[in-house]
């Protein structure tokens, strides 16, 4: 009789390295010391590792309901994207949320936008940048993002205003 054995959870190594603080060379030699395992290159022929060597180098403490974040992160989904971006930047770990957050952004996640240019102006993860941080509010206000919309109204009230001539 043939038992289904179920399929082992993979995870992509631009995601390993975007959560674990490794960078891709460390993977790489890390891979060829024989340390993890590399499966199949999946459809996109992003290089596959098995989630469950990967998942105790996550450089934050995740329960078990975020690993299905970030498995569901990894495979594209915008909202799961953002909520695994938040899930870092809580965490402090700004350049993992800004990676995450640009993933989503990329697919027109408001709520991404908006943190991510809360990151642009704030300079987390990514160097300082107004216009950036801006150009991302800005977005997520045209979108509909409430609080985005909020910030880009406070922000316009804020001008300095001109002495009369």
């Amino acid at each position: 009789m043939n038992v289904p054995t179920a399929t082992p959870a993979v995870i992509s190594l631009d995601t390993a390295c975007a959560i674990t603080d490794m960078s891709k060379s460390t993977w790489w030699r890390r891979i060829a010391k024989g340390d993890f395992t590399r499966v199949a290159d999946e459809v996109r022929g992003r290089a596959m590792l098995l989630w469950s060597e990967v998942a105790p180098h996550v450089c934050v403490p995740i329960a078990p309901e975020d690993q299905h974040f970030i498995l569901l992160a990894d495979t594209g989904n915008a909202e799961a994207q953002d909520d695994i971006g938040q899930l870092f930047l809580l965490a402090g770990k700004y350049p993992a949320a800004v990676y995450w957050f640009g993933q989503a952004a990329q697919q027109n996640n408001p709520d991404a936008m908006q943190w991510l240019g809360y990151c642009h102006l704030n300079g987390k993860g990514v160097p300082k940048d107004e216009n950036l941080g801006l150009m991302w509010l800005a977005k997520a206000a045209a979108m509909g993002h409430v609080m985005a919309q909020g910030q880009m109204n406070g922000l316009l009230r804020f001008q300095p205003r001109t002495a009369n001539k």
